[in-house]
Formats: structure tokens, C-alpha cells, sequence
């Protein structure tokens, strides 16, 4: 499994089915999903959050919600 590139944005919207759309810091808009640790600690994502994600190398427009930055 290839690693994954990390970066960080905020929280634009909540999609149907446990999906986000987040906008990065460099421009970029990618749907993210939570990953394992923050599924698993039941991390709340709400629009406006500030999160570190892990973008996809093979699909860049995905990515997985590792952590959400604290306020």
C-alpha cells in the first residue's frame, strides 16, 4: 500500500454517508471520509473545523480525515 500525502484544510460541507468535502490550505477540494483512529474515537466533524487529512496517491480528489485540529 502506497503512503498517502498528508495536508491540512477546513471542513466546507457534510455530503450523505459519513463524507465531507474539504478545502486545503493550497486550494485543493477533495472528499474525505473519517480513518480508522477518528471512526474508531468517535471524532464529530462539523462544517468550519479545521482537520489534518491524508490524500489518496492513486485518486487525489479523496482523502481520510485523520485528526481535527483543536479549536
Amino acid at each position: 500500500m502506497s503512503p498517502g500525502i498528508e495536508a491540512e484544510g477546513t471542513v466546507e460541507e457534510a455530503l450523505p454517508q459519513d463524507l465531507y468535502r474539504v478545502a486545503l490550505e493550497k486550494g485543493d477540494k477533495v472528499t474525505a471520509s473519517l480513518g480508522g483512529k477518528a471512526r474508531q474515537t468517535m471524532v464529530r466533524v462539523i462544517p468550519g473545523d479545521r482537520v489534518r487529512v491524508e490524500r489518496s496517491s492513486l485518486d487525489p480528489s479523496r482523502a481520510k480525515i485523520k485528526s481535527r485540529a483543536d479549536r
